[in-house]
């Protein structure tokens, strides 16, 4: 059967399109990026989450020779940002410094994301990893995880604990440090640690969680006190602080942080970002500045930072169960 001329003509185009897509994309991708990066963050500057995407942006702005911007955008647990970038051109001129608090916990501490994790996000990769900490302002007199206990409970709903923001991993492990305990304290949730540690150093609050990166300089100053690490293993970075397990709080939290792009972001610009990502997280100096933060890096495949998405999704949907948290 003869095909009529115009159909023939458009089937030729067709397949031209088609095999000029590819070339397309790669060309995308070997271009990429042209122009500055803007890199959302959902905490306020100056905390650890902030730090840490900082140095991040910084070593991929000097390995593409374009500037990538950090873009801080709190409240409501690091939501915001994440709402954002899923609404974003997915371009890869948009990213997110997605997290725990974004990809763990939200989804089921919140009625209602204007966002879906999974639908709405490519994982790039995973960045790093760093425990939580508590601390207290020096004046407080508890040297231990057991006398801050007790401590609380002489002064039963006067203890104030913040953490940088409902829906962040440090507000998470004060509710279950409050369930694990029975202790009766007070949640204050600040707009980013940053904000949080300027009132406890300044004797405002008495002690709060946080991420040890942003915590680790004024620890060993000796400008606040740490009284127990979350994460299952003592911190290389705190040899001395033992873990809440240690001090008889069974209870494990470990931090992590991650690259997250828009969905539908073309698959050669996600390949090239994990390619480049990765190559600066394995530079000595991007590992020493974590490290000073107390941030261990920990790059992977977009593959492997899906199922541990999903991994983390489940875990913090039964503690949010478990220790009745209110949803938000």
């Amino acid at each position: 059967m003869t095909q009529h001329p115009s159909r023939l003509a458009a089937l030729t185009t067709l397949s031209a399109l088609m095999t000029l897509m590819p070339i397309t994309a790669g060309a995308q991708a070997q271009s990429y990026p042209s122009k500055p990066v803007r890199l959302l963050v959902g905490f306020a500057p100056g905390g650890g989450v902030d730090i840490s995407a900082r140095i991040v942006a910084q070593k991929l702005g000097e390995l593409w020779g374009q500037t990538v911007v950090p873009d801080n955008r709190a409240g409501a647990g690091g939501t915001i940002a994440t709402d954002i970038a899923a609404r974003a051109p997915a371009d890869g001129y948009s990213l997110l410094f997605c997290g725990i608090w974004s990809h763990g916990v939200a989804p089921s501490l919140y009625k209602k994301l204007n966002y879906d994790h999974y639908k709405d996000f490519a994982p790039v990769s995973m960045i790093g990893t760093t425990p939580n900490v508590l601390v207290v302002n020096p004046s407080v007199p508890a040297k231990s995880v057991s006398e801050f206990i007790a401590y609380t409970k002489t002064n039963s709903g006067k203890i104030v604990i913040a953490s940088p923001g409902t829906g962040s991993s440090p507000h998470m492990t004060m509710e279950l440090f409050r369930l694990t305990t029975g202790i009766n304290i007070v949640h204050v949730p600040y707009k980013g640690g940053a904000p949080a540690l300027v009132d406890l150093l300044g004797g405002h609050i008495q002690s709060m969680f946080d991420n040890m990166s942003s915590q680790l300089p004024t620890m060993k100053a000796g400008r606040t006190r740490a009284l127990a690490v979350t994460s299952p293993k003592r911190s290389a970075h705190l040899p001395e602080v033992p873990t809440m397990r240690e001090s008889g709080v069974p209870i494990d939290v470990t931090v992590w942080y991650g690259l997250c792009a828009p969905a539908g972001t073309p698959k050669p610009i996600l390949a090239k970002l994990n390619t480049d990502l990765t190559k600066v997280l394995n530079l000595p100096d991007t590992q020493r500045r974590l490290a000073e933060h107390g941030v261990d890096t920990s790059p992977t495949t977009p593959e492997q930072f899906a199922a541990f998405i999903k991994s983390e999704t489940d875990t913090w949907a039964r503690v949010v169960r478990d220790a009745k948290v209110p949803q938000q």
